[in-house]
């Protein structure tokens, strides 16, 4: 996997009561090792493998007011991410589900993209057995299971402002408001729906066909110049115009 740190770090939230959450913030940033290179990469993979929903920047986001002072050189990505956290715990110490965790910034380059991924980790106990097949505690990381995390695509971001899709987030699991907070810390909206945005679309070029009264071969073929168009605007990063769409099928 060609990935690559440019920096990153690591910061704690603890629970201590009901109402309170301790911040436990580090001093310096984590050294690139080989084990941290592979944990970023797994948390890569596993969140690029799941369900992701869209969000956009509102202008008065604290983050990306700070991140863009960030990327400009005025404030450093040590202090850029211990405020954050501080950020953090405030909009988690709101809701009385807030369990606190590990609270990762990375910013990384994957495949000349350049992204800010910003995770809560849990910290889980199980067992492991030695070389000399005793059983003793272990604590990991549960990373298949992180459901509060974000991810920044930065060149996006940069270089196409008009782009609705350089911020996703994953909702969290069923029951659990994680949304609600982690887009209030990250000064942002819930923006395109991809799944829903292709289900309606469909259904707006079979409504286009039905009315249209097209044929079996018609229409197949007016699906696959959506299809081919959908694709070409993806590769693009632009927006789809579905009525310029319509009229190049009635041309």
């Amino acid at each position: 996997m060609s990935l690559d740190i440019n920096q990153i770090a690591l910061h704690q939230l603890i629970k201590r009561d009901e109402q309170n959450l301790e911040l436990v913030l580090r001093d310096s940033l984590l050294e690139p090792t080989e084990t941290v290179v592979e944990m970023v990469a797994e948390l890569h993979r596993v969140y690029s493998a799941k369900n992701k929903a869209y969000g956009l920047f509102s202008e008065e986001s604290e983050l990306a007011q700070t991140l863009r002072l960030q990327r400009q050189g005025e404030e450093d990505f040590l202090a850029f991410s211990r405020a954050a956290t501080g950020r953090l715990r405030d909009e988690l110490a709101k809701y009385p589900f807030a369990d606190g965790g590990f609270v990762l910034f990375c910013h990384y380059r994957y495949l000349a993209v350049e992204y800010l991924l910003v995770a809560v980790l849990s910290n889980l106990s199980s067992m492991r057995v030695n070389e000399n097949l005793d059983i003793n505690p272990t604590h990991y990381l549960d990373i298949n299971h992180a459901d509060i995390v974000a991810r920044i695509d930065l060149t996006e971001w940069e270089t196409n402002p008009e782009s609705t899709r350089y911020l996703t987030f994953l909702k969290g699991r069923v029951g659990r408001k994680v949304a609600d907070f982690f887009m209030d810390f990250l000064g942002a909206s819930e923006g395109l729906n991809a799944k829903a945005q292709n289900r309606g679309l469909l259904q707006a070029v079979d409504d286009f066909t039905a009315e249209a009264q097209l044929d079996k071969a018609e229409r197949q073929n007016v699906r696959q110049q959506f299809i081919a168009t959908v694709m070409s605007s993806c590769r693009q990063a632009k927006r789809l115009n579905w009525s310029r769409c319509r009229k190049s099928w009635q041309a």
